[in-house]
């Protein structure tokens, strides 16, 4: 389990840095965190090496910050978008394809 873990922290946290990707990776960053947990907790117990099983905890738990982080960035610059703006914007984009279209 600790390696799996592993695997999914790394697949997690490379395409947690990807904008717009992040949410993708937001079920195996917490698969992969549940998995770190269960499988320290079991090697605790057992009295074994657990430096995979950390490893993948710490790279699902930091994959899940950055795709929070991801989120709020994106949520907030949707939230800023001006709606008189946006409609300006494609007035004139309509426009200029109007004046395109009827020139040639």
């Amino acid at each position: 389990m600790g390696i799996a873990a592993l695997i999914l922290g790394i697949i997690s946290i490379i395409v947690g840095f990807i904008p717009l990707c992040g949410s993708i990776a937001l079920l195996p960053a917490i698969i992969g965190l549940i998995l770190g947990i269960v499988d320290t907790v079991l090697k605790s117990k057992k009295g074994e090496k657990k430096g995979t099983s950390i490893a993948g905890l710490v790279l699902s738990a930091i994959a899940i910050v950055v795709i929070i982080f991801w989120v709020f960035i994106f949520g907030v610059a949707v939230n800023n978008v001006d709606a008189n703006e946006l409609n300006k914007a494609t007035e004139n984009y309509m426009t200029a394809l109007n004046e395109y279209y009827t020139n040639y």
